[in-house]
């Protein structure tokens, strides 16, 4: 009799993780209308004060509740909810939007419209904190710029068409009509996302030793509800899987793009990016008198400008997704630089329509990049089990600078005058390059001393 040979067993492979596309697509349409919703009524401000009898600074004022409230609220919120399923509550807060608007196309008075959306802006803070890292949760750590670039291109995509759209129906239906429309839409966004975004698995310590034991990157999960006893073995696994989905490492050595996860990497991550937003819109926000001025181009082809610059938004967010999120720590400083050169060039090229549109577009393509490339170092370097909480320090830095920014920019243009602020955003731009070098060489010594 003979005896078959033993054939040594081998371990099993872990197949390549598809990337979750249809999620992905369902994440962006949320942002886009969540982003629509709140940016809204300043398409349609004399309709909206004509009818509620207020000034059209009161309507405008509605945009500031709402990303005020954002700031106030949405790390809170955030942590109370850490243990609810994450897919169940993002499909909540799309519904909570959907309400908001529903309310504000009914309300009777100024009084209820702001508190409708008050309402709004909760579940907008909420939502932006959990839909980035629900994103990140979905794809390997190298994989986050791809991820976050489609996901979050539903909020360009609203300042470049869904503005603009929900303004002409406004204008042509009444703005009542518009934000009926806007909150059937979030109705059928909260379906999409209900149907076609994965369900994050909680992350358990024995998955993510068996990650870091085959090399295979962690999906990650509902982490705000992990046991402690994995945070190690998740910090492992995800340096681990910075070398590359799927591929086998002897070290927990991380990659050398990326620092290893850490809470200081958080807190440089949003104050960075807090500051960087507060130079950023003290200029944007009053940039329609500037090119007006400094351009020479007629007040009937602004929106055709601010539209090319949207479109030049959609164009750096696709980098992003294409090629620059692999490498942020690279990316980052770069964008600084351009936009310091960009701006610095829109300046000298006072009175050159030409030259100087070319110049706003280039800044336009720089600050599209930007904002989601901030977001994924910050997700990249957050541990696992805090991406939810650091999302929400993300959102309420992001929105403080941009509300923060809209006042210094007014206090400088009533001391100073125009030309002071693309001073200030050019000085804001240059400090925040440094310390971009800086604080990333900090990161990467602390992981090697580690």
């Amino acid at each position: 009799m003979t005896i078959a040979p033993v054939r040594p067993s081998t371990p099993p492979t872990v197949p390549p993780q598809k990337f979750p596309l249809a999620g992905l697509l369902a994440l962006a349409v949320a942002t886009f209308l969540s982003i629509s919703g709140e940016m809204l009524p300043t398409g349609l401000l004399p309709e909206m004060s004509a009818e509620l009898g207020v000034t059209e600074s009161a309507v405008g004022l509605l945009v500031s509740v709402f990303a005020f409230t954002v700031v106030l609220t949405s790390t809170t919120l955030t942590h109370l909810t850490r243990n609810l399923p994450r897919h169940l509550l993002v499909v909540g807060l799309v519904s909570v939007l959907a309400v908001s608007a529903a309310l504000t196309a009914i309300a009777p008075s100024y009084e209820l419209v702001v508190a409708s959306r008050v309402l709004g802006g909760l579940a907008h803070g909420m939502f932006w904190a959990i839909g980035g890292a629900y994103a990140a949760h979905l794809v390997p750590r190298e994989q986050v710029g791809r991820a976050l670039a489609v996901a979050m291109s539903g909020g360009t995509l609203a300042f470049v068409l869904g503005v603009p759209l929900g303004t002409a129906l406004g204008q042509a239906l009444g703005w009542r009509a518009a934000f009926g429309v806007l909150a059937g839409a979030m109705a059928l966004g909260a379906v999409l996302v209900w149907r076609l975004l994965p369900a994050v698995p909680r992350h358990e310590p024995a998955a993510a030793a068996a990650a870091t034991a085959t090399g295979s990157a962690p999906v990650g999960g509902d982490v705000a509800g992990a046991p402690a006893g994995g945070d190690e073995a998740t910090e492992r696994s995800d340096a681990t899987s910075a070398g590359g989905a799927g591929r086998a490492s002897s070290s927990p050595t991380p990659s050398r793009h990326l620092p290893p996860p850490s809470v200081l990497g958080v807190v440089f991550s949003c104050v960075v990016t807090a500051v960087f937003m507060v130079g950023h819109y003290s200029f944007f926000t009053y940039i329609a008198p500037y090119l007006v001025r400094s351009t020479g181009i007629a007040e009937s082809s602004l929106s055709a400008a601010l539209f090319a610059f949207g479109i030049a938004g959609g164009v750096g967010l696709l980098m992003v997704g294409w090629f620059l999120g692999r490498r942020p720590r690279v990316s980052i400083p770069v964008g600084i630089g351009v936009v310091v050169v960009s701006v610095v060039a829109l300046v000298l090229l006072e009175g050159q329509p030409g030259p100087s549109m070319i110049a706003f577009v280039v800044w336009g393509v720089t600050f599209g990049a930007l904002p989601p490339l901030f977001q994924t170092k910050m997700l990249q370097v957050a541990p696992e089990r805090l991406r939810d909480l650091a999302s929400a320090f993300y959102t309420t830095g992001f929105n403080a600078g941009i509300g923060g920014g809209a006042l210094i920019g007014a206090l400088v243009l009533d001391g100073s005058g125009l030309d002071t602020l693309p001073l200030l955003y050019v000085g804001v731009a240059a400090v925040m390059l440094v310390v971009v070098v800086v604080t990333d060489r900090v990161l990467v010594a602390r992981g090697r001393r580690g």
